[in-house]
């Protein structure tokens, strides 16, 4: 500023003293936060750690892994079936994208993650035996409140909303449901596994996993783009060994390329073999 007029120098000086300071935030670049990433195995067998690493406590919204555990409920309370029953048709009422507008089963809600699916079966089993399935499992921090927003607590509370989950209980909770220790039947505990989807990996492993997306909340409490969360968590097979996992990544820039989940499991079923390699 030094080699402006002095005339032209009062000038700006009096322009920064008038701008609003709110004006002059927005200008300045904000610091991105770090991004938070977990990645967790654990032997289903024995509940030894296979491999740790990363942010594997912090809690953050599941979801769509949470229908993992909507399909235990759902076949446990006798709503769903089997693979393709109930199939049931898209209402215009749902009001979801494009992409959702189609009559699903089981095996297309789970695989295509379709969110009003999901929400019909919580509107079935009500709201206290909603509430208790998710207290007797033990899933994150068990709220089913909803919130902030208002957002109704049966429908949504995965959503960004009330209920949260680490890596670490992620995979402790796959680990009960895999070895039979969930308040569940063996009979929907055989039929949730049946509709998981399934992935091939390196070396003979064989994957069954759950994707999951969404943002993080801002200060004012709406979903920040640039905050997204993206989840992988499962188990993996081979040659009768068996573990768990869950992978998160809550990054700090926008995904546009593919859904921040899709990166999330590809990069993990790349990496299983070496992670278990020598375990």
């Amino acid at each position: 500023m030094e080699d402006l007029p002095l005339f032209s120098r009062r000038l700006l000086s009096l322009a920064l003293l008038l701008t609003p300071l709110s004006a002059l935030a927005q200008a300045a670049p904000a610091h991105a936060a770090e991004p938070i990433r977990c990645t967790v195995l654990l032997d289903a067998e024995t509940g030894g750690v296979v491999h740790r690493r990363g942010s594997c406590n912090q809690a953050v919204y599941p979801q769509s892994t949470f229908k993992l555990p909507l399909a235990m409920m759902g076949y446990d309370a006798g709503i769903l079936k089997d693979e393709h029953d109930p199939r049931w048709e898209y209402q215009a009422k749902f009001n979801r994208s494009q992409r959702e507008r189609k009559a699903t089963d089981p095996t297309i809600w789970e695989k295509d993650s379709i969110v009003w699916y999901s929400q019909e079966i919580t509107r079935r089993l009500g709201k206290q035996s909603f509430a208790d399935y998710v207290s007797r499992f033990g899933y994150g921090n068990r709220d089913v409140s909803g919130g902030p927003g208002g957002t109704d607590g049966l429908t949504e509370a995965w959503l960004m909303s009330s209920l949260k989950i680490s890596s670490d209980q992620q995979a402790d909770f796959m680990r009960r449901f895999v070895t039979g220790k969930l308040p569940i039947s063996p009979d929907a505990l055989r039929r949730t596994q049946a509709i998981v989807p399934v992935f091939e990996a390196a070396d003979g492993w064989i994957i069954h996993g759950k994707t999951g997306s969404g943002s993080m909340r801002n200060g004012s409490g709406k979903g920040d783009g640039n905050r997204p969360i993206g989840w992988f968590v499962g188990w993996a097979e081979k040659d009768g060994r068996k573990v768990v996992f869950a992978r998160l990544l809550v990054d700090n820039k926008r995904h546009t390329d593919k859904p921040i989940s899709y990166t999330v499991r590809d990069s993990l079923i790349a990496d299983l073999p070496g992670l278990t390699a020598g375990r």
